[in-house]
């Protein structure tokens, strides 16, 4: 009976799909702007008023905001499954470095992390209110260009200690989307800042939010039924004060990790 009862309800999904893609981008989409107009907004302004640390506030509501899409998403998209450890969740401390599938990799790990800065592209930052945004976030512009550059130095100095607190670092060092599951070539930044920072380098792998939201795509996959799943592959601690430290190995290493065949676990994960 649940057998039959699947197969129909991936048929009548499938039947239905053009109608049921559409509705969920419309849900998710009217969340993203209109929800966050009336739901969000004010909060922002209240934590830029009276916040004393405007960065950890505002960090702390992207966190919430992203959290809640989420939750729309499995409401819109019941077929998918989330398969988050808690073990992820309680990373602090680290700079992470994940591989990249989908637009949506960020907005995930910002719903895993409270606490939490990133890499973003720096034509964002120009971005009028968005922009403004980023840099009370404490988010890190990608290239030191122009007025971005003080921003670039700033962030830099104070990344040792915002560390040290308990925050991370998340990075995606392939720095665009992968096509296929390949891992593409690796950018040192992510690898220099961890050695800067004496920092330990978590590495993640992100499984199927391109099921989710497919590249290419506008609509999201209403009828994706596969689990959307973070895995921690490793937590490395470098000797950094060895001679014998070399980036290059670091960063072979990691490649090496994320090159890994996926091997699902069982069911039982609590969802995110």
């Amino acid at each position: 009976m649940n057998h039959y009862n699947k197969s129909g309800q991936h048929s009548f999904c499938h039947t239905l799909k053009p109608v049921l893609d559409l509705g969920a981008t419309v849900g998710l989409w009217t969340y993203f702007t209109l929800g966050f107009v009336v739901l969000f907004s004010p909060l922002y302004l209240a934590a830029w008023l009276v916040a004393k640390n405007r960065e950890t506030s505002f960090q702390r509501l992207n966190h919430k905001f992203y959290r809640g899409f989420f939750f729309l998403a499995r409401i819109f998209i019941p077929g998918h499954k989330w398969r988050i450890p808690d073990q992820i969740r309680s990373i602090r401390s680290a700079v992470i470095v994940c591989n990249h599938v989908s637009y949506l990799d960020p907005l995930v790990l910002i719903s895993l992390f409270e606490r939490h800065k990133t890499i973003v592209k720096s034509t964002f930052f120009k971005v009028p209110i968005f922009g403004r945004m980023l840099l009370l976030s404490g988010y890190i512009p990608s290239a030191s260009e122009g007025s971005l550059s003080q921003v670039m130095i700033q962030r830099m100095e104070t990344m040792e200690p915002y560390l040290a607190s308990g925050g991370n670092l998340f990075i995606f060092p392939e720095g665009t989307r992968s096509r296929g599951g390949t891992i593409g070539p690796l950018n040192r930044g992510a690898f220099k800042i961890a050695r800067l920072c004496r920092a330990p380098v978590v590495v993640l792998k992100i499984y199927n939010t391109n099921k989710l939201f497919e590249p290419g795509k506008f609509l999201f996959n209403a009828c994706a039924n596969d689990a959307i799943r973070v895995e921690q592959l490793a937590r490395i601690h470098p000797d950094y004060e060895s001679n014998t430290f070399a980036i290059s190995e670091l960063m072979s290493r990691v490649r090496t990790l994320l090159e890994s065949p996926d091997i699902k676990k069982p069911d039982g994960v609590k969802k995110s």
